[in-house]
């Protein structure tokens, strides 16, 4: 684990992850089956991550009392917001349209 706080941009790996969830590494990908906990993102061959951003707000939605509806709900939109906007590339470069 990092000594340093991760910022909202960094990528966190299993086990950082397990242990700001306060859960074991199969209770994150049982979570993640159950549309509790976001899927990881690729990061290389046989590695995979999380966003520091969307671990803290699946912390902060639990510890405000957050059903299991809602959990699913915000792991929905979370899993949205990584979607690239219409006519961008992978990287996130978006072209301009041709006339």
């Amino acid at each position: 684990m990092a000594n340093a706080p991760a910022g909202p941009d960094a990528l966190l790996r299993l086990p950082e992850v397990a242990h700001l969830l306060g859960r074991s590494k199969w209770a994150v990908y049982a979570d993640i089956r159950a549309r509790l906990f976001t899927k990881p993102v690729p990061v290389g061959r046989r590695a995979v991550a999380w966003p520091a951003s969307e671990v803290a707000a699946i912390n902060r939605a639990r510890i405000a009392g957050a059903t299991v509806d809602e959990l699913q709900r915000l792991v929905d939109e979370l899993h949205e917001k990584r979607k690239p906007p219409p006519g961008a590339e992978p990287g996130g470069v978006v072209r301009e349209a041709r006339r």
